[in-house]
């Protein structure tokens, strides 16, 4: 296994919805979900999210809250984790407040879209998607990388989790209601791995009541880690 620890970090709907039947941008969480997820960033060396979502909101969550951002620097820490997005396509644009956003960026891609990205601009590194997560991830960890908070969409969600990739699930439920086909695993996915389908397969680690009704989960995947990766 890799050393790398994934934590999924969304807010969704009560019928487990990322966006409104229209899709587009959609900002679900209350004031509670955006504390703890200003944690979640706060814990992390670099966050995780698929190109599609940069796309619709044209830029990605930073730590606003001063004490979090004073933890991190002395740990001798960037204030900011690394933004990856991965993607198979370029088609993104200077003027999107993502790249004018005080984080350092780097683009996940196959080998093939690498070579043709070599000259887009923003992005200061480009990284190879390798065959499996599990490859690309301990990449990511000899790079320094061991904490990835993974923000969406529901196709890198889905891939990650269809090689059982997510170490960690933290979930703010809002109380809403919002149908459609957005759900955080896209309909269209064939099925999970059976280990997921378990019923023990994921411990509780956390529930707690946040503002305006809103309740928080945490998850742990359930299979042999270090004793240290259960307490990050």
């Amino acid at each position: 296994m890799t050393s790398t620890w994934v934590r999924l970090v969304l807010a969704i709907s009560i019928d487990g919805r990322l966006a409104f039947p229209h899709g587009g941008k959609a900002e679900l969480g209350g004031e509670g979900d955006r504390k703890v997820l200003e944690e979640a960033l706060a814990w992390s060396d670099g966050t995780l999210c698929g190109g599609g979502t940069l796309r619709a909101h044209r830029n990605t969550c930073l730590i606003h809250n001063p004490s979090l951002i004073s933890q991190r620097r002395l740990e001798g820490r960037s204030t900011q984790p690394i933004a990856l997005v991965v993607s198979r396509k370029k088609n993104f644009y200077p003027e999107w407040p993502f790249f004018h956003q005080p984080i350092e960026r780097w683009l996940i891609c196959p080998k093939k879209k690498s070579e043709q990205l070599d000259h887009l601009s923003g992005f200061t590194r480009l990284i190879r998607i390798e065959k499996t997560w599990e490859k690309t991830l301990s990449n990511l960890s000899e790079m320094g990388l061991s904490r990835l908070a993974l923000l969406g969409g529901g196709e890198l969600i889905s891939s990650l989790l269809n090689q059982d990739q997510v170490d960690e699930l933290q979930l703010t439920l809002t109380p809403r209601l919002l149908g459609g086909n957005h759900t955080w695993i896209p309909h269209r996915i064939n099925g999970l791995p059976q280990t997921l389908t378990n019923s023990n397969a994921w411990n509780l680690k956390t529930v707690q009541s946040l503002h305006n009704n809103e309740l928080l989960l945490r998850y742990i995947r359930n299979r042999k880690r270090k004793t240290s990766d259960l307490d990050k």
